[in-house]
């Protein structure tokens, strides 16, 4: 990831916009244990999502609540819902 680039990753799935703050994930990774085939880690050690489409709704919310540090915030109709 260049300077110019985000430092924040953004998708909409299952009725809710999921927000990764690069700046603050240390990517311990506990996400990936909720719902691995919804996230990954990127080769600087950040999670990513991958296809988050495969993980219903529950386990999806489950594994952004799961992140020790809140690097993960998700919205739904403009709340943050998590953390």
């Amino acid at each position: 990831m260049t300077d110019d680039e985000p430092r924040e990753v953004v998708r909409e799935v299952h009725g809710v916009r999921v927000v990764i703050d690069r700046d603050l994930c240390v990517g311990f990774a506990d996400c990936i244990a909720e719902a691995p085939d919804a996230f990954d880690i990127d080769d600087e050690g950040i999670a990513i999502l991958t296809n988050p489409e495969k993980a219903g709704r529950g386990r999806l919310l489950d594994a952004c609540a799961a992140c020790p540090v809140d690097a993960i915030t998700v919205f739904e109709d403009g709340v943050a819902i998590i953390p």
